[in-house]
Order: C-alpha cells, then structure tokens, then sequence
C-alpha cells in the first residue's frame, strides 16, 4: 500500500462542503415561481395538443376507404371513391375475363363491375355483393368487395414495398402493403389499367 503523505491526501471535509455549495447554487438556479411553474406547464400543453404538421399531413398521411375482397383486405385512397352499392342487380356477359364479373346501371350509365383477385394473379371468387364505386371524376368501375369497413388515416411511411415475386402489372397497381397485411390500392393505376378497359359501347343490360 503506497504511503499518504503528507498534503497529497483528499480532504473529505472540504470536499463534502464544496459539493453541499454547488448543490445549494444549483437548487437556487432552477428555483421558480408558481407563474413561472404554469407557464412551462402551459407551454408543454400546447405543444402537446399541437396538431401535425401540414407537410406531414399533405406527404405522408391518405385518407381511404378500408374494404375487404375474396378474404383479402385492401385500401383506397377516398378521391376515388364516388359511392357504396348494395343488392346491385347486375347482368353477366358470357365470354367475358374473368375479372368482369357483369355490368349494370347508375343512374342510367352502364358500370362494369370487376373483382380485384385476377389482378394480383388469383382466381376470381364470385363472392361480395357490395360495390365499391370508383373513379376519377366520374363513376368508372364498380369493385366486387365483401365489406366496406371504414374510412381512415393511412401514413405511407409504414408501408413496405410490393413483394419482388409480383409481376409488373400486378406491382404497379400496389402503392404498398401494411404490416397488417393491407394492401393499398394505387387509384390512378387502377382506373387506367388496360385489363379493366372495356369496350361496352355495343352491350346491353338485358
């Protein structure tokens, strides 16, 4: 054991008594008022209840329209979406893709109704007899879902990207997938898709 001497020991006494001035300085340093006290608290309420910024909200956050298709769950931005039909009464075509399921009338202008499922490389359900009416700035298609569940917020940046085992086509059509397993639908891609072009000038509905 090396050997204290003299004048090169730790003073304890004076130590603990220069630890107990800094803390009585800094307890006087941060010592507020009652108003002080309110403030910082109201400062941090505000903050608190401030909404997101308008960047965030423009860039990253969509509304849309949450439904389900052949036990699949997909989303849809709501500037697409016109209207929900129930008990359409709808008239098939013989020979048509298998996507088309039939056509039918809205207010006196035919609406080709298609399933979602051949799209992404399934086969058709023929099951959902609610219709999702979409389009741009008129009703184009009507969409064969089994339910419409609700219109939410969706942020884009918890999507994952479209799995690489999908064909071209079929990615094109997915904006990405959410964790849940949702898929959200690209609406402009959707609506100017050539597989859901139809030429109906010469089909009737009877």
């Amino acid at each position: 054991m090396a050997e204290n001497k003299t004048g090169g020991g730790l003073d304890w006494a004076q130590a603990h008594a220069r630890l107990e001035r800094l803390a009585r300085t800094a307890e006087t340093a941060h010592a507020s008022t009652p108003e002080e006290e309110r403030a910082v608290l109201d400062a941090r309420a505000r903050e608190l209840a401030r909404p997101p910024s308008a960047e965030k909200a423009a860039g990253s956050v969509l509304e849309v329209a949450r439904f389900r298709s052949g036990g699949q769950l997909y989303a849809l931005a709501t500037r697409f979406v016109h209207e929900v039909l129930r008990d359409v009464e709808l008239t098939p075509l013989p020979g048509a893709p298998p996507l088309l399921r039939g056509l039918t009338l809205l207010r006196g202008e035919v609406l080709p109704l298609v399933e979602l499922a051949p799209l992404f490389g399934r086969p058709p359900t023929r099951t959902g007899d609610v219709v999702l009416v979409v389009g741009t700035t008129r009703p184009e298609l009507g969409l064969c879902v089994d339910e419409v569940e609700e219109v939410t917020l969706l942020d884009r940046e918890e999507l994952l990207p479209p799995p690489t085992t999908l064909d071209l086509a079929s990615s094109e059509l997915m904006s990405g997938i959410h964790r849940e397993g949702l898929i959200l639908l690209e609406g402009e891609a959707l609506l100017s898709d050539s597989r859901l072009i139809f030429d109906i000038a010469d089909e009737g509905t009877s």
